[in-house]
């Protein structure tokens, strides 16, 4: 995993192997007829490993009080056609880490799909109208006040800048969130399993943390989790 540092934020880039998740997907296409959202997949990963570590998902308020939440509220990106083109929404998935993948997948599906109520809705869409001095105010809600963020734009973020292009490679964006996944690239290349190079799938992600909060030994354990999670397939057995 590499290290850099922004401010009161730790980013950390790793790669995880998601040969088996990307089988698993496949195969229950086959089988229903249907894809299952890789994003649904991460997210559900995400909300599984906070749940088993809440501390990372906590936030520093204006009186220098930690508040930390035992909901896992995700923000994502949905993209939906917009004007004949289209356009990447916010969405906040909440409870994330009490419910099962098919629920998560269900929820970005009938957004995707939504003639239009959701695109109106998301109290994140219309901060990104507000005037410039009202929406700085908006964006400075995590300090000012974590529990309205939370109501408004969920308590972490999953972003993803090329998670269906070709090759690897990371990207570090600035958050106001207390955790987020920026989801890169997905490469083929040689991987060792059971002594054999055989030809697998990594997946570039970015985890950013905010080290005024945790510290660096948390992180490194909950980034450890979700890469356990992700790499043996969590949540893909049962259709």
């Amino acid at each position: 995993m590499r290290v850099a540092r922004d401010r009161s934020n730790v980013h950390g880039l790793v790669e995880f192997d998601v040969t088996d998740a990307r089988n698993r997907i496949r195969e229950r296409t086959a089988e229903t007829g249907e894809q299952l959202s890789f994003t649904a997949f991460l997210v559900h990963c995400l909300g599984q490993a906070l749940d088993e570590h809440p501390e990372i998902q906590s936030y520093r308020d204006w009186w220098g009080r930690i508040v930390r939440f035992e909901d896992v509220d995700v923000m994502v990106i949905v993209e939906l056609p917009i004007d004949g083109g289209h356009l990447g929404v916010p969405h906040v998935i909440r409870a994330v880490n009490r419910r099962p993948l098919e629920s998560v997948h269900d929820e970005i599906r009938a957004v995707q799909s939504d003639s239009g109520e959701h695109r109106q809705s998301t109290a994140a869409t219309l901060g990104l109208r507000l005037p410039g001095p009202i929406r700085r105010q908006f964006w400075r809600l995590p300090t000012l006040s974590p529990r309205r963020w939370k109501r408004v734009a969920g308590t972490v973020a999953v972003t993803a800048v090329g998670m269906f292009g070709t090759g690897g490679g990371w990207a570090i964006s600035p958050t106001n969130y207390a955790l987020q996944l920026t989801v890169g690239g997905i490469e083929r290349k040689p991987g060792l399993v059971d002594g054999e190079i055989v030809p697998r799938e990594y997946l570039s992600l970015t985890v950013t943390a905010d080290h005024d909060v945790v510290d660096g030994a948390p992180i490194a354990r909950f980034v450890t989790r979700l890469k356990e999670l992700v790499e043996t397939a969590h949540g893909l057995d049962h259709p």
